[in-house]
């Protein structure tokens, strides 16, 4: 029960990706789609940088509020509420920057990156209002109180949808926008968003309780230093990741806009079910800290082991679904034959790698629940930048494998980030469960 809620809010930062490649890829075309791509690609690692920070908050919580430390919980989410403003502000200079230099230095199509630097700077700013929703969704989530923010994730996935389609179209005597438009859609649905999650956890009196302590101008170093212990390497793990897909996207961009359109939709697919395995891992680190701040390592590791049979039990049915669909699912975006077939054989090698990359998100969350963040931060580095973008460059380049090359090296990451995390977790779960068996025997 408490997973469901958090998959669903989860999955709906990508449902907005989702949602703006589908109207721009039937309302505006296949260069606008490729414009679509390029952005998300820089935006997308940019946002899950923020997101990491903003997870540093959640397990802490969770322990706090399984030794009912009630104080301590409002206390970390005054700090943690500073820390995602200050994190969105610099993250939106960032995408500002990049959308005024670096774009066209990426060996673009020209018309692509025209298109696409307005998108990406409405994107940036909508990281703002995104983080300060987070904050206050990580914090009722750390809680066990899910439901609401998922309602407000859906309801603000459908104003996202019917705002883009007004926008980009030109409904209702508003100037048809193109790529623009599913940018300031965004923009206002991350807004309204951050303002009903607020008000929710202000105004519930559930929270009572835990804000008695709250207060914005009150921080404190030391606890500012707890959720970035946390946060930081989180947001590592996630950039590694996502920047090496984002990398191989603009590596494809090099090819040509038909393979960067597909690369795009594949990508995207292959995001919601990530997202949705995420959203487990969320879950997994809410558990893991509810236990490990109790020291009830026993039963951490057979929760964990539960999480990671749910989530290959889940990515084998989306593997069969990418599978069986590869030629139907790119029609939801385009009716260009050309990208349809080369994103039908990119969806056959992101079914390959949907148990791996399942695996791997739920081990991250279930260490993170554990405070286990340096060593996955290092295994997630080398993973994907040691081993999965090179090899990926190497098959689609100089051995002439292209786009499909490209992919197939980061399967390959995926596996090793896996594998790695896997017996990271192993590991420490062992040793925590055989140290607490110890303490047992004594007594």
């Amino acid at each position: 029960m408490l997973a469901l809620p958090v998959v669903i809010s989860q999955v709906g930062h990508t449902l907005v990706q989702f949602a703006d490649s589908v109207i721009i890829g039937h309302f505006a075309g296949t260069i606008s789609l490729a414009a679509v791509a390029l952005g998300s690609n820089i935006f997308i690692i940019v946002m899950v940088i923020g997101l990491g920070i903003s997870y540093g908050s959640t397990p802490l919580i969770a322990q706090l509020n399984g030794r009912n430390d009630y104080d301590e919980c409002g206390k970390l989410l005054s700090n943690s509420l500073l820390i995602n403003l200050i994190t969105g502000i610099l993250l939106f200079t960032a995408t500002a920057l990049s959308s005024a230099f670096l774009l066209q230095h990426l060996h673009q199509t020209p018309e692509v990156v025209r298109q696409a630097k307005p998108f990406l700077m409405l994107l940036g700013l909508s990281v703002i209002p995104m983080l300060i929703f987070n904050t206050f969704k990580q914090f009722a989530e750390g809680l066990g109180f899910t439901k609401q923010a998922m309602l407000i994730s859906v309801w603000g996935n459908v104003l996202n949808i019917i705002l883009g389609v007004i926008f980009v179209k030109g409904l209702f005597g508003v100037h048809p926008m193109g790529v623009k438009g599913v940018g300031y859609s965004t923009l206002i649905d991350r807004s309204i968003m951050a303002i009903a999650m607020s008000l929710y956890i202000f105004k519930s009196t559930r929270f009572k309780t835990y804000l008695n302590s709250f207060s914005i101008i009150r921080v404190s170093r030391k606890r500012c230093m707890q959720i970035l212990r946390i946060g930081a390497p989180v947001a590592l793990q996630y950039a590694f990741e996502i920047s090496a897909f984002s990398g191989a996207g603009i590596l494809i961009g090099t090819i040509g806009y038909h393979q960067q359109a597909a690369h795009q939709i594949a990508l995207n697919m292959a995001g919601i079910t990530y997202m949705m395995a995420s959203g487990l891992s969320a879950a997994a680190a809410i558990k893991s800290g509810n236990y490990f701040g109790v020291k009830d390592h026993r039963t951490l590791r057979d929760s964990a082991i539960s999480n990671y049979h749910i989530v290959i039990a889940f990515m084998f049915v989306t593997a069969f679904i990418f599978t069986l669909g590869n030629h139907i699912l790119p029609w939801m975006y385009t009716t260009d034959k050309v990208v349809i077939d080369i994103a039908a054989q990119l969806l056959i090698i992101a079914a390959l790698f949907q148990l791996f990359d399942g695996t791997q998100v739920v081990g991250l969350g279930i260490l993170r629940g554990m405070g286990d963040v340096n060593v996955p931060t290092a295994i997630t580095f080398i993973a994907y930048w040691v081993v999965g973008l090179p090899v990926g460059y190497l098959l689609g380049m100089p051995l002439h494998l292209g786009v499909n090359g490209i992919w197939f090296g980061l399967v390959l990451g995926l596996a090793v980030s896996a594998i790695l995390l896997f017996l990271r977790f192993q590991f420490i779960s062992k040793k925590h469960r055989d140290k607490t068996i110890a303490i047992i025997a004594q007594d």
